[in-house]
């Protein structure tokens, strides 16, 4: 199946349930161990007043987003973040993304595609920041290197 993506697309928001099981989880997965993710009283003894999800689980949701919109073929060039408000548990993020930039062989599918990606929870915006994704190759072709 052929996708056509333009300069200016949407895509659709992704809701992320903010569990302390993904938050101690994602930390646990990326090897941080890092007592403000998964010990709320040190957390709150260092002025937090929860644990909160550290900024490689934030990395790896936002490659989901893009990846579960392009499909599985899609391969994440660069992934560029940057973190605002803290992901608290019981919380909820947002993710939205919008097409920045396409490129490949004029007059073809594009064989890459930047996106600008927020995400935002219920006390202001958490990440911002742009991924690179080779687009999978329509049927039949080379996909994007």
């Amino acid at each position: 199946m052929t996708h056509t993506y333009g300069i200016g697309d949407e895509l659709p928001p992704l809701d992320i349930p903010l569990t302390r099981t993904l938050i101690v989880a994602g930390a646990i997965a990326s090897r941080d161990y890092q007592d403000v993710h998964h010990d709320a009283d040190l957390a709150k003894e260092k002025g937090s007043p929860d644990i909160f999800m550290n900024i490689l689980t934030t990395n790896g949701l936002v490659g989901r987003y893009i990846t579960d919109h392009f499909g599985p073929a899609a391969v994440l060039r660069k992934v560029a973040i940057r973190l605002g408000a803290p992901n608290y548990p019981g919380d909820v993020m947002r993710l939205t993304g919008r097409i920045t930039e396409l490129s490949g062989p004029a007059g073809e599918e594009p064989l890459r595609a930047t996106i600008a990606v927020t995400g935002d929870n219920g006390i202001g915006r958490h990440v911002t920041g742009t991924v690179t994704v080779a687009l999978p190759a329509p049927s039949g072709g080379r996909a994007g290197a």
